[in-house]
Parts: structure tokens; sequence; C-alpha cells
């Protein structure tokens, strides 16, 4: 049986297109093609409801028609960031503290359209976040035994 994800939209059993995302502390909300894995913190939408979707009054509305990947990885790391994006960027997280650490996802943000290499947004920092996650070092690592022999 051939099953679909249908759009979020109460009363809506259409078929899902895209997958809407909100960047709370950025105030963004991005319009995307459909990310293959659920989300509990996006949703899916129909092409009716992505065509008619707006953003909440002060924010900017983001629309991604296409994403251009050179390869798997780079798809690879576009969910990654997507998946780990609400770390930060949902709000949860006081403003103040953020941007403190050496994480690549612990920003502080800024969104300059004009200068995708130094925004933070997450259409635009897919790459470097990849970078950063081939540069991380593992959270374990082997300690060696120091108790005495007796």
């Amino acid at each position: 049986m051939n099953e679909f994800r249908r759009c979020s939209r109460p009363g809506c059993g259409r078929p899902a297109v895209a997958t809407l995302t909100y960047a709370y502390s950025e105030q963004t909300a991005v319009v995307g093609p459909l990310v293959e894995e659920e989300d509990p913190h996006s949703w899916d939408l129909c092409s009716h409801h992505a065509d008619k979707i707006t953003a909440p009054q002060g924010w900017e509305l983001v629309r991604v028609d296409h994403i251009e990947l050179e390869d798997d990885e780079d798809l690879l790391a576009l969910a990654e960031a997507v998946r780990e994006a609400g770390r930060v960027t949902t709000g949860l997280i006081d403003d103040s503290t953020a941007g403190g650490g050496q994480d690549p996802i612990d920003y502080k943000a800024n969104f300059d359209g004009a200068d995708p290499q130094r925004s933070n947004h997450p259409v635009f920092r897919t790459r470097r976040v990849a970078d950063a996650h081939q540069r991380r070092r593992a959270h374990l690592s082997v300690v060696p035994d120091v108790t005495p022999e007796v």
C-alpha cells in the first residue's frame, strides 16, 4: 500500500510537498522542499497551503524552492542542520547565553542575506555546520585505568 505524508493543516488531506520550519530567535519562517524524515518541530504542507502561507506580523518568510546540493554529503549536512537548528533557534535558550560555546550550533542569531558566508541563518549555514561536524571530536574518549594493581 502506498502511504504518503499529508498536509498538517487541519481538515486538509492533500499530499504534502513542502515543509514549514520556524526559526524563533530570528523571527523567520522557512518554507522549503519536503524533508525526508518527519520532525515534530516542522509542519508538512500541501502545494495550496505552501503557496498561501504567510509569516506572523514582524517576521520574515523565506521560500526555498530548490536546494542545489553537489553531493549526498551536502544533503545529509542540510538534514543535520535542520534537525539541530531547534537547539538554539527555537528561542527556548536564553539569548544572552547563546553564542558562548565552541559548538557551531550554539550561535547568536544574525541574518544577513547579502553576506551568506557570515550569516547564521539556517538556510545559509548548512555547509559551515557540516564542516564543523567533520572536524568535531567525539564526545566520548578512552581513559586509561589508573587504579593501582595489588
